[in-house]
């Protein structure tokens, strides 16, 4: 979900065999991708996963040569990348908030994300 003053905008999607930390990244990706010119951007996600890897494990990660504190590598690698990329162009401020705890924001993300799981293929 995009806010820009009274402006919203809501993007979603969806992968078949894919996991949570996949599909929360692009959710963040996706955001980036549809901005058009450098901002201040607040991003709220429920995310630790996230919020931790962009702010405080990437710097590591691309020391150790995308290697993570246990010398494998770096899960989701690609899309690490990809995020790291579109995020220097903007100053960026990630918070953390609890899911399913009634931010009303968060709740509409919930549902979004819902109804843009493919179905299975069988």
């Amino acid at each position: 979900m995009l806010r820009w003053q009274d402006q919203e905008k809501m993007i979603s999607g969806g992968e078949q065999a894919t996991t949570n930390n996949r599909m929360e990244l692009m959710a963040a990706i996706e955001v980036f991708r549809a901005l058009k010119k450098p901002c201040i951007v607040h991003v709220t996600t429920d995310s630790q996963y996230v919020k931790k890897g962009i702010t405080e494990w990437i710097s590591d990660w691309k020391k150790n040569g995308w290697k993570n504190s246990q010398k494998k590598p770096v899960k989701n690698q690609d899309l690490w990348q990809l995020l790291d990329s579109l995020v220097v162009e903007h100053d960026v401020h990630w918070h953390w908030i609890k899911g399913h705890a009634g931010h009303v924001e968060n709740e509409i993300a919930d549902t979004l994300a819902r109804e843009a799981v493919p179905p299975d293929e069988d």
